[in-house]
């Protein structure tokens, strides 16, 4: 089987969508020619599930890529701290087949209230959970440090991918961490040997409208662990950065969210949406597209910029130098891409749950 390789080039891929719509179903087909002989792709997703909902739907397009062969999600590790951030993650790991992917909680991350979280409360009138999790609250979790420096000590050398939606504290923290029991490598020497590379949705590399300086939340909410994480990266490690930009230019149709989840009238995906947007809001996928990279890098979904540095100012801007031995780069994205990217994100994160499918491919 071929392995999956960062800068790959594959044929175009090919969408077909069909739905059927019954009063309770929906029947989502879809074909594309995206090359199935390659190795999934294994990947941590450091997530601030708490704010906004494009979290969410990033999580579940994981699922559905992973149902598909593509993706191996090994460790799902949360940002900012909320009572119920862990329980709703291991709520939608649950939905969707996987309920035993560790997760793990930052001690250092700053709170965060939340409109859709507290779905994991709700009941069915037999009293069972509306949502079935094992994890009742965040002191279930593991600590995310000990969990990224377990799951990045057992992989392959140079495998994981790291998909990083969030604040920048658990990445900060990990390359902080010292020699321990689980590996005698420091943090810093554990992403350099076993990164593949960071997909990233932070910063703002051009005007946002008529914002010269537009300051990113993911950079502008904790600006000091950002500014660890440009600082003390290993230069080998390739980080491919979303910006602001990328995202806002393709929004999630609210259409999808009314027509395609109809197969299930209790699916956590849609009614986080809804509680986060309500039915009349075409939403942002900043989040989605740092997914769509990192496990489809060669698949002609964006363009990338020349390499360079990214910097993170005491103010919370990021500045682009370019710089031909950097590790940084950062996606650009035209109009006719930027349809195959909604096309293709409605269809990943809508697509019914393949409850019998296992992460890993095998031979």
């Amino acid at each position: 089987m071929m392995p999956r390789r960062f800068g790959r080039t594959c044929p175009l891929a090919v969408l077909v969508l069909i739905v059927a719509f019954t009063r309770n179903e929906c029947v989502v087909a879809q074909s594309t020619d995206h090359d199935a002989d390659l190795d999934p792709v294994p990947v941590i997703f450091d997530t601030d599930i708490t704010g906004d909902v494009d979290d969410v739907l990033a999580l579940a397009m994981l699922h559905t890529l992973a149902d598909r062969g593509e993706c191996d999600l090994l460790a799902v590790t949360i940002s900012k701290r909320h009572p119920k951030a862990a329980a709703f993650v291991d709520a939608i790991n649950t939905f969707y087949g996987r309920p035993d992917i560790p997760i793990g909680i930052s001690t250092t991350a700053p709170p965060r209230e939340s409109r859709y979280l507290s779905l994991v409360d709700q009941r069915q009138p037999d009293g069972t959970d509306q949502y079935s999790h094992d994890l009742r609250d965040d002191s279930d979790a593991r600590d995310a440090v000990e969990l990224l420096r377990q799951t990045l000590a057992d992989a392959d050398d140079h495998s994981v991918c790291l998909i990083q939606v969030g604040l920048a504290v658990n990445t900060a923290d990990l390359l902080d961490s010292k020699p321990d029991r689980i590996s005698p490598m420091p943090g810093h020497d554990l992403v350099q040997q076993k990164l593949l590379l960071a997909s990233i949705m932070a910063g703002a590399f051009g005007p946002v409208g008529s914002n010269p300086r537009h300051l990113e939340a993911n950079v502008k909410n904790h600006i000091e662990s950002m500014q660890q994480l440009v600082n003390r990266w290993p230069q080998s490690v390739p980080r491919i950065w979303s910006d602001f930009r990328i995202g806002i230019a393709a929004k999630y149709p609210r259409r999808s969210i009314k027509n395609d989840f109809r197969y299930d009238p209790h699916h956590p995906v849609r009614e986080a949406y809804l509680r986060y947007n309500g039915p009349d809001h075409d939403r942002p996928t900043w989040d989605l597209t740092s997914v769509l990279y990192a496990v489809r890098p060669g698949d002609g979904y964006f363009g990338l910029s020349d390499r360079g540095v990214v910097e993170v100012q005491d103010d919370g801007f990021t500045a682009f130098r370019p710089s031909a031995d950097g590790p940084d780069r950062y996606l650009t994205m035209s109009k006719p891409q930027a349809h195959r990217v909604i096309e293709v994100q409605r269809s990943l994160v809508s697509q019914p749950p393949n409850r019998n499918a296992t992460s890993r491919v095998t031979d």
